[in-house]
């Protein structure tokens, strides 16, 4: 393998990582997307009840259109971006019109012949695009892609109708081919380019039984050799016979193994010749030239009885120019001449070869190389055409993809400081909103009657609860501890005595069944208790829910979120901002404020379980000891150490009722009476001044509403989205 080869197959695969980072930064901007249309439907409703002008003007000038479409602009752009980077070979396109020897210079450089790329006088210009791959070793084959009816329609047939006005396109192929073509418009500019492309449409519909099959057929479809020139081609070599498949034919994939091994992992694209009057030809080119393109050999035949760079050739070399704006066609386009002798049918050209070589830069034709070379000469065409585009690819090709994914970037980060400066304007839209001191004055009137109404509910709370945090009334964690020691005396595991002698016969001594057992019992006794965390959230999560409830009703809290219960406290955390942070923290602290065995009753149970330990065992075995004694031993252990544990629960019966009311007065204090959170509550129920009064702030986009508050929400969503980062190459 050369040193090209190499080359080339280590820049395709370090594309790979790029197309990844490039389907990345498409993903991000069609979640921009999504939150500006959200945003943009959020502004309309806004415009329809918002009656302050100067509000209803600044959102009006919020552009969305714009921003949407250079977002769908650039999403087509990284689209083509994406496909550059993920193609597994090196892609050439042969550009040229008709009759310039495009096809002989392809048949050369590919050891094709005219059987599968036609060349020649006769009429074969077909409009379908054929890549030619090299493959070592392979028979060559083909692989054929059909349109489907609507990409028939869409790309093949709806071109003629917009541009020869002809109204309404067909919408089914069975329509098509059903009703007579349009008349052609009497007020129609010109007259034979317009009629010669309506002939070409007429051929469409008159042979559409001899394709429409093919339409529906599975694609691709893998063809021999042989079979190639009766999809591409009108004819037969020798004009014998007619083809009309080309007609459903969108692309044309050749395999087969090229002349010059050393060519590496390259395709040759072969574009239609241009200069004919079909539809579509311009629209294909340019976009196969800014997708599917590595490369572009610009394939020019000078007349030998003289010729010129004329305007259609100017116009080529635009149309491949405008194709891909990112990159300058002049570092990714060559110039071949082809050179013919006195032999060939268009006579020895080669001073005008030359000729139009010296004046080539006067028509601002720029390119990498312009090259003379008899494009039928297979050892010309490869060295004067083929090798020079791949040494140049081998070397360039990785500087020309990061010039081409900058420019991307460049165009990307423009895009992210256009969406900022909109989104600024949506956070800025109601900042210009007439102040209404009378609104203001109306709250702090409200806000007033709720601060006396939540304190006096939440105090009056607080000494409910110091009224009977000692007592055993709704104590949920009591009847747990009684189910916990029935539990305890029913289940014991302890063994049976058929059990302790088997024991007594693996291990050969009392004693060492014994503390097995005493192990056993003791983890065993200790497995009920955790049973115990039911009844201490139970006793938690009723004194949440009495703060709820009177946060709910006296503080209005109700209004502003459909939590309710203990989930209110969470709630309500979530909604205050982090720059309320007194007011803040007191309701997460609350939210998270939990008991359970193991924290708080673990450590004091176990001090009452050593006498079933082997080391500081109650009771210990005779100096003969048997089966019946273990056993009498472990029943009275385990009894003790239940009637223990039992008492010293009893005396915890009121610990759980005691830790709420220490956490509710903790949250009282701070939500009542720490330095400055009168004043954050102000603020937070100001802004939410419209749920909390519903009927006192009927403003439907005032402030406090609903409607504000998810505007500012997708606002944010937004900017956020915006700021993810873009290309990273």
């Amino acid at each position: 393998m050369s040193n090209r080869t190499e080359t080339i197959a280590r820049i395709i695969e370090n594309r790979r990582p790029l197309a990844r980072e490039v389907e990345r930064v498409q993903a991000n901007l069609e979640v921009l997307r999504s939150a500006l249309r959200d945003l943009k439907l959020h502004r309309d409703k806004l415009l329809i009840q918002v009656e302050d002008p100067q509000v209803s003007g600044s959102l009006a000038e919020i552009d969305f259109v714009k921003i949407q479409k250079n977002i769908a602009t650039e999403l087509e752009a990284l689209d083509k971006l994406g496909v550059r980077f993920s193609r597994d070979t090196l892609n050439i396109g042969v550009v040229g019109r008709a009759r310039q020897g495009k096809s002989r210079l392809l048949q050369s450089l590919t050891g094709l012949t005219a059987a599968e790329i036609p060349d020649g006088s006769r009429q074969h210009c077909t409009g379908v695009r054929s890549t030619i791959r090299h493959t070592r070793g392979v028979e060559t084959h083909a692989e054929v892609s059909f349109h489907t009816e609507r990409s028939f329609l869409e790309e093949a047939i709806a071109p003629y109708y917009e541009k020869l006005r002809l109204g309404a396109k067909p919408r089914t192929i069975a329509e098509f081919a059903s009703q007579p073509l349009p008349a052609l418009p009497d007020d129609l500019p010109g007259y034979a380019e317009p009629g010669a492309m309506y002939e070409h449409l007429s051929r469409y519909r008159e042979n559409v039984e001899q394709y429409r099959h093919l339409l529906a057929a599975p694609s691709p479809r893998r063809i021999s050799k042989e079979q190639i020139r009766e999809y591409v081609a009108q004819d037969t070599a020798d004009g014998q016979r007619i083809f009309f498949n080309y007609l459903a034919v969108a692309e044309v994939k050749i395999i087969c193994t090229f002349p010059n091994a050393e060519v590496g992992r390259i395709a040759l694209v072969d574009m239609p010749g241009l200069g004919d009057t079909g539809m579509g030809d311009e629209e294909r080119l340019m976009k196969t030239l800014g997708q599917d393109i590595d490369a572009v050999l610009f394939v020019r035949m000078p007349k030998s009885t003289g010729d010129f760079w004329g305007d259609v050739d100017v116009r080529l070399y635009d149309t491949a120019r405008a194709a891909l704006v990112e990159l300058p066609l002049e570092k990714w386009s060559f110039m071949i001449l082809n050179e013919t002798g006195a032999d060939s049918k268009n006579g020895d050209n080669s001073d005008l070869c030359q000729d139009l070589a010296r004046e080539l830069s006067k028509k601002h034709i720029k390119v990498v190389n312009c090259a003379i070379a008899n494009c039928a000469h297979v050892e010309e065409a490869n060295s004067k055409a083929l090798d020079p585009v791949l040494d140049y690819l081998a070397a360039k090709i990785a500087e020309l993809d990061r010039q081409y994914a900058d420019s991307c970037q460049d165009r990307l980060l423009q895009l992210q400081s256009a969406v900022a400066a909109e989104v600024e304007k949506c956070r800025q839209a109601f900042a210009k909103a007439a102040p209404s001191q009378t609104e203001f004055s109306r709250f702090l009137k409200l806000f007033k009657e709720l601060w006396t109404s939540l304190s006096v509910g939440l105090t009056r709370l607080l000494q409910e609860l110091r009224a009977g945090r000692d007592d055993d009334e709704e104590n949920f964690f009591k009847p747990q501890v009684e189910a916990v020691m029935d539990e305890c005396r029913n289940d014991t595991g302890i063994p049976s005595l058929e059990e302790i002698e088997n024991r007594h016969a693996q291990t050969g001594a009392w004693d060492i069944a014994y503390a097995g057992y005493l192990h056993k019992i003791r983890t065993h006794l200790t497995g009920h208790f955790g049973s115990m965390d039911t009844g201490l959230k139970q006793a938690v999560n009723y004194a949440k829910t009495q703060v709820s409830e009177v946060l709910a009703e006296q503080g209005r809290l109700g209004n502003i979120t459909e939590a309710r219960r203990s989930l209110l406290l969470e709630a309500i955390a979530n909604l205050v901002p982090e720059e309320q942070s007194e007011l803040k923290k007191a309701f997460q602290d609350l939210w998270n404020f939990k008991m359970s065995y193991d924290v708080n009753f673990h450590y004091r149970i176990r001090q009452h379980l050593d006498d079933i330990t082997p080391d500081t065992k109650g009771i210990e075995l005779s100096r003969q000891p048997n089966a019946e004694e273990v056993l009498e031993s472990l029943e009275q252990l385990h009894q003790e150490a239940v009637y223990k544990c039992k008492e010293a629960l009893e005396d915890l019966y009121c610990e759980p009722k005691q830790a709420a009311f220490a956490a509710v007065e903790e949250f009282v204090d701070r939500v009542l009476r720490a330095e400055g959170v009168d004043s954050e509550w102000q603020i937070f129920l100001y802004e939410r001044r419209a749920q909390i009064w519903p009927s006192d702030f009927d403003d439907p986009v005032g402030e406090g509403s609903s409607a504000r508050r998810e505007w500012q929400e997708l606002v944010e969503q937004a900017a956020a989205v915006n700021q993810r980062e873009r290309l990273k190459l």
